[in-house]
Formats: structure tokens, C-alpha cells, sequence
């Protein structure tokens, strides 16, 4: 026999010796059979009321349960939904108890996977954001209203990923070009008389707008300077050609060349 079965069974043992004492005491005080009827009825409804709001109790708990497991079953359809999973399939055969926890928990689980699911989403769109306003390129079209699926999650993972190696290309590339660029000028003895030139020469590197335009410009710049520069040597190697010629037909000394070769 189940454990519950006996207890039940001592419980009406218990009542029954309860009654069977009262009915000693009621005879040996010698209270009339009439009375001993009331007082008996008495006994009666009063386990009887304790009886019943213990089972009225038991009752709410089973709605409780119940109300409890249609809510989890409409809550689970809508995040199964949402997260674009298969619906969730519950063992017919369990308790009300049982059923009632496995889909509770389920619930739990799924809230849980909604929550890090907008919380990476939202994560990977400050990231585009940001990147995007580095790069000056389009933010990347997002459904912020849904749920992501995992799938969408990874390519969203992907495109951030593909930027940041962009980014750090086209930082590398302005950072060696921007050296290069310096040396030039300082040789030149060229001053920077454009507002793009003085964003290029500028300490604050991060303040430099990596887009695709920037680095074109930055290229054409760098390329100028290179021009200007080999025009220069070309200018400055005909002329020393002609100092040479010169010096040879007036027969110039040695020693007097080599001091003015420094200049």
C-alpha cells in the first residue's frame, strides 16, 4: 500500500478514536442521548468545514496548475515563434505537476534565449553604427522589432567582423600613407593650404574619416607630392649637369668645386 494510503487509514482511525473517547466521557459525565446527538453533530460539521477548505485548497492549487499550464503553452507558441523553433512537445502521459514544471522551465529557458538574442543584436548594431560612421558607409538594414534567428545572428556577426578588417586596413593604409606624406612636405618645405591636407597632417588620427573617398584623396595626394618631388630632383640634377659643364669650361679648381658642392 501506498504510504499516503496509510496515512489516510490512521487519520480515520485517529477520528474514529476521538469519537469513540467523546462518547466515553458524554456517557460517563451522563449528558442525554439528545444532547450527545448535537454535540456529535457538532463534532461532524466541524471536521466536515475543516475538510472542506482543505479540499476547496487543493481544488485552487489544481486550478492554479491548470491556469498556469495554458498560459506556459500560449506563452511557449508565441517564443517558439519567435525564435523560429518547432513547437514543444509535452509528455502526455505526466502529471499536472510535472507538466506544469516541464513547461515552466521551458518558458524560462526560451525568455532567457529572446533576451541574449536582442541583447547581442543590439550589441552588433552600436558596433555597425559605429564602424559605419568610421567608414562612411550604410548601416546594415536590421529588423530591431523581431527576434533575430541564430542564422541572421551570424551573418549580422560576419558583416561587423568584415568591417572591423576593413577598418583596420584602411587605418593601416592612412597611417603609412599620412608618414609618407609628412616626410614629403617637410621636404618640400610645403605647407598644408588645404582643409583636407591639415585633417591628413592632424595629430588626432582617429578624428580621420577612413572612406573610401578619404583614402582615393589621401592616394592622389600622396602621388602629387611624389611628382613634385622627382620634378625637383629632375630640375635640381639639370642644373647641377650645367654647374658642372660650366665649371669644367671655365676650368674651375678642384678645391673651389668642393666648397660650393655643399650648397
Amino acid at each position: 500500500r501506498a504510504l499516503s494510503e496509510v496515512l489516510a487509514a490512521e487519520a480515520a482511525s485517529c477520528l474514529n478514536r476521538a469519537m469513540a473517547a467523546l462518547r466515553d466521557i458524554w456517557e460517563e459525565i451522563g449528558i442525554p442521548e439528545e444532547q450527545r446527538l448535537e454535540r456529535t453533530d457538532v463534532v461532524k460539521k466541524h471536521i466536515k468545514s475543516l475538510l472542506d477548505m482543505m479540499v476547496a485548497e487543493e481544488e485552487s492549487l489544481k486550478e492554479r496548475l491548470l491556469k498556469s499550464i495554458a498560459l506556459c503553452r500560449k506563452e511557449l507558441d508565441t517564443l517558439c515563434r519567435e525564435l523560429q523553433l518547432g513547437p514543444f512537445e509535452t509528455e502526455e502521459d505526466s502529471t499536472i505537476l510535472q507538466m506544469e514544471k516541464n513547461l515552466r522551465t521551458r518558458v524560462e529557458v526560451l525568455q532567457k534565449q529572446k533576451r541574449d538574442r536582442k541583447q547581442e543584436l543590439k550589441a552588433l548594431q552600436e558596433q555597425d553604427r559605429e564602424l559605419c560612421d568610421i567608414l562612411c558607409m550604410p548601416l546594415l538594414s536590421i529588423d530591431s522589432g523581431s527576434v533575430p534567428s541564430l542564422e541572421e545572428l551570424d551573418h549580422y556577426r560576419r558583416h561587423v567582423a568584415s568591417l572591423n578588417s576593413l577598418k583596420e586596413q584602411r587605418r593601416e593604409e592612412f597611417v603609412s600613407n599620412k608618414r609618407q606624406i609628412i616626410l614629403l612636405m617637410e621636404e618640400l618645405d610645403h605647407t598644408p593650404d588645404t582643409s583636407f591636407e591639415r585633417d591628413v597632417v592632424c595629430e588626432d588620427e582617429e578624428a580621420f574619416c577612413l572612406s573610401k573617398d578619404n583614402i582615393v584623396a589621401l592616394q592622389d595626394l600622396l602621388q602629387q607630392l611624389e611628382a613634385r618631388r622627382a620634378l625637383n630632383e629632375a630640375v635640381c640634377a639639370e642644373l647641377r649637369a650645367r654647374i658642372i659643364a660650366l665649371w669644367e669650361r671655365l676650368q674651375i679648381p678642384e678645391e673651389e668645386r668642393k666648397s660650393s658642392a655643399v650648397h
